[in-house]
């Protein structure tokens, strides 16, 4: 198993109320009224307060095409993902040239090379290190991701591995589109990065972290699912995908799904304290708290984060994570960490805090 040494946040720099992103993206959603009315409603019902965005909020105004869109994506993400690490290298109390392994991800821009690849000069990172960009996962990969760098350092265990998720939403915004879909994430998607930095057993014996073990990690794709969520690329870049049927698969096989990976480890859902939950949107939220049968203020760091910058995608657990790391923990004290996505696919990720 892997410990979780750090994980740091980044968020762009120009920040909104969720009433001052409505009012200017509603006329560019459609210029009918009662769409409108429909829009401000589903805005206003999204429990999100505030969001962070890439560029100064009048410059969405602006046509714009795929080709600046995702190059502003590349310049953006970069600096990002590279503030992201250097802060969370800092808490680790590594330097760049101590990684050994990393892995990108994102699905709201695509670059080639990738982004990882434009960081090894910039951060310092030796030229021999393992990069895998990672992309398709949507939400699920900040979860994935821990998961997926586990599995490498369970087969290298003196090694450094880093996870970096950046996801830029608001480049993905589509004018004219008065989809359902369209209405719904123009009022919960917001702009951000993580940074998590994970060592294998043998390097985390001989260093003081006191970041959690992943005891174990369970992925589950639900088969028929493609039309659920995600999203379709166009001329004028990717336009989402995304139904009420996300809520319905959550209510009808996520309980069991969790119950049975616990088992599996020697746990019943009681005995899990603290939960890290994707903030998908209300909806979701109360989707997984109903299917796992959770008590009221369970995923209150999900709805606070949710409040505080929507969702960032696969950044948004990574970013509760990093919040959580700043609480006082028990030793051997149980968190599931978990997140939905396209496919549809689940990832639940179990950790305890080492003794």
């Amino acid at each position: 198993m892997a410990r979780i040494a750090a994980v740091a946040s980044a968020l762009p720099a120009f920040t909104y109320s969720q009433g001052e992103i409505t009012d200017t993206i509603a006329p560019m959603v459609t210029q009918n009224a009662s769409t409108q009315a429909v829009l401000r409603r589903l805005h206003g019902a999204s429990r999100v307060d505030t969001r962070h965005l890439v560029m100064p909020i009048e410059r969405y105004r602006d046509e714009t095409t795929f080709t600046k869109s995702n190059g502003m994506f590349i310049e953006v993400a970069a600096n990002l993902a590279e503030q992201a690490l250097r802060d969370a290298l800092d808490t680790a109390s590594l330097a760049p040239e101590d990684i050994d392994f990393v892995m990108f991800t994102s699905v709201t821009g695509i670059s080639a090379p990738s982004i990882d690849a434009l960081l090894v000069a910039r951060l310092g990172l030796r030229t021999d290190v393992k990069r895998v960009p990672m992309y398709g996962l949507g939400c699920v990969a900040g979860a994935a991701g821990i998961a997926r760098v586990n599995d490498y350092l369970i087969g290298h265990p003196d090694d450094v591995g880093v996870l970096l998720a950046v996801e830029l939403c608001s480049l993905t915004f589509q004018r004219d589109d008065d989809s359902m879909a369209n209405l719904i994430a123009t009022g919960l998607f917001g702009d951000g990065a993580a940074a998590v930095v994970m060592v294998g057993a043998e390097r985390a014996a001989h260093m003081a972290i006191t970041g959690p073990d992943v005891i174990a990690t369970r992925s589950q794709l639900y088969p028929d699912t493609e039309a659920v969520i995600g999203f379709n690329a166009s001329e004028t870049g990717f336009r989402i995908i995304l139904t009420a049927q996300v809520s319905e698969l959550i209510e009808a096989n996520f309980g069991a799904d969790v119950t049975t990976f616990l088992r599996e480890n020697g746990l019943e859902l009681d005995d899990v304290e603290r939960w890290i939950a994707h903030p998908g949107g209300p909806r979701v939220l109360e989707s997984f708290q109903s299917a796992l049968r959770l008590p009221d203020g369970a995923l209150d760091n999900s709805w606070r984060s949710l409040a505080a910058v929507g969702n960032l995608s696969s950044a948004s657990v990574l970013h509760i994570l990093s919040d959580e790391l700043l609480r006082p923990l028990l030793p051997g004290e149980d968190t599931v960490l978990f997140a939905l996505g396209p496919g549809v696919s689940a990832e639940l990720v179990l950790l305890r805090w080492p003794t």
